[in-house]
């Protein structure tokens, strides 16, 4: 792709937006880049930093109606709904995803990761036991470095671990993954997508280019298109599969390879992220021992059921990423003693209804916090007792006074978090201190 001399507008700045412009800068492109927010911290750092690197940037009051460019690239954080992109579809830009931009410049083979949860453990997994295995690989996309950044270590890697969501996958034209793992599907992002059909779709994208010579990993209660790559399933839900969970081991085509007991990983849902990593390790022909090891020296990432402490017999565990009621539900399957929960956060559009005979087999008691909280008040608490907490603080207080030595605290908000906090990780930071100050008032 010859971007020399094109004059380039990257719609959003996100770390995704930031790394695009910057990149595009590098190849020779005359570069503008539009959000429409003037007053968000990390808008402003960003745009600042691009100044300096001679970008063109327009924020809030700023942005310019002019389409004289010679194509956009859209960040996945930008709705592609919004005026900002519609007053440049309509003047008939031609319009890219920073996912294909970045492709188009991508010199190594990709393994893609998508579904509603686990993408990023799976892909520190995958990249984990690759990297164990003498390839050169590098993690990227959704993941938190970009992949408009990574791209240009591309060439001297053997394999690119790519997480990629929804909203990257909905712009793409060329991707293709030599590897396309899918983990699961559960109602998200409905605030956005009109319907579960619509969210399915765009996560289908990622088999769209595949050919006979590719692989799709999938997990084998998926609903899926037809497709063209070589499918490989996993199952952790005891449906006969490639690779199972099998009695408590990871079984990979009838072979015990592993007890998931000796993983730092619980539950079932990590039980299907070690499968999906352990076919990759296959296809790449990583040894089994050296698998095994790469698995078992894993630990999870912060706010995915972390261990923060241990007071007076009660345990807090931050699972901040938990944004949606698959992520709780999950969490909650994996508690094997009594459960206060921590949950709420911004309203998606979610039903939550479903989770009620989980929460009365799980859960002792619910502290809810956020835009959601009374109505996942209305909704559980002729299930479970719930109380309503006006901040974080509050929560975390309420929480300690109903728990009782042998119960988890689990902070598993169900919801996004942008309704109070930057992000989920911002939220997880801040109930770990809070409960870290209770550690050392105890």
């Amino acid at each position: 792709m010859d971007v020399n001399g094109k004059r380039v507008v990257v719609l959003g700045l996100g770390i995704s937006g930031m790394e695009a412009a910057k990149f595009l800068q590098e190849k020779g492109a005359q570069v503008t880049v539009r959000d429409n927010s003037a007053d968000n911290a990390g808008v402003i750092a960003r745009a600042e930093a691009l100044r300096q690197h001679g970008v063109k940037v327009e924020t809030g009051a700023e942005v310019k109606s002019t389409a004289r460019f010679d194509f956009g690239v859209l960040s996945p954080g930008i709705n592609p709904n919004v005026p900002l992109v519609q007053t440049l579809r309509q003047a008939g830009l031609p319009m890219f995803g920073e996912l294909e931009m970045a492709y188009r410049f991508c010199e190594c083979p990709i393994v893609a990761i998508t579904g509603t949860n686990g993408k990023t453990t799976t892909t520190e997994l995958i990249n984990a036991v690759l990297a164990a295995g003498g390839k050169r690989t590098m993690a990227s996309g959704n993941i938190g470095t970009a992949f408009s950044a990574a791209v240009r270590d591309s060439a001297n890697l053997d394999v690119m671990v790519l997480e990629v969501s929804s909203f990257q996958l909905e712009h793409i034209v060329d991707f293709r993954p030599r590897i396309s793992v899918h983990l699961n599907l559960t109602p998200d992002h409905l605030d956005r997508y009109g319907s579960m059909e619509e969210y399915e779709v765009a996560k289908w994208q990622i088999f769209r280019n595949q050919l006979a010579e590719d692989y799709a990993i999938v997990n084998v209660n998926l609903r899926l298109p037809a497709l063209a790559a070589r499918k490989i399933t996993f199952s952790a839900t005891g449906v006969a599969a490639d690779y199972q969970l099998i009695d408590g081991w990871l079984v990979a085509r009838g072979e015990q390879v592993l007890e998931q007991s000796r993983t730092s990983l619980i539950g079932q849902h990590n039980a299907e992220n070690m499968l999906a990593a352990l076919a990759v390790a296959d296809l790449y022909n990583v040894s089994r021992d050296v698998a095994i090891m790469a698995l078992c020296q894993y630990r999870p990432l912060p706010h995915r059921c972390e261990k923060v402490a241990e007071i007076d017999g009660v345990l807090f565990l931050n699972d901040s990423k938990a944004t949606n009621i698959d992520a709780l539900e999950k969490a909650l399957i994996a508690m094997q003693r009594p459960v206060v929960l921590l949950a709420g956060g911004k309203d998606k559009g979610l039903d939550f209804t479903g989770l009620r005979a989980l929460l009365r087999e799980k859960v002792k008691g619910v502290v809810l916090i956020g835009q959601m909280s009374e109505k996942l008040f209305d909704v559980w608490n002729s299930a479970v007792p719930c109380i309503l907490a006006t901040t974080l603080t509050d929560a975390v207080d309420q929480s300690h006074k109903l728990a009782k030595s042998g119960d988890v605290v689990l902070f598993s908000p169900g919801c996004s978090s942008y309704d109070m906090f930057k992000s989920f990780e911002d939220r997880g930071d801040q109930f770990r201190e809070l409960v870290k100050a209770k550690t050392n008032q105890s």
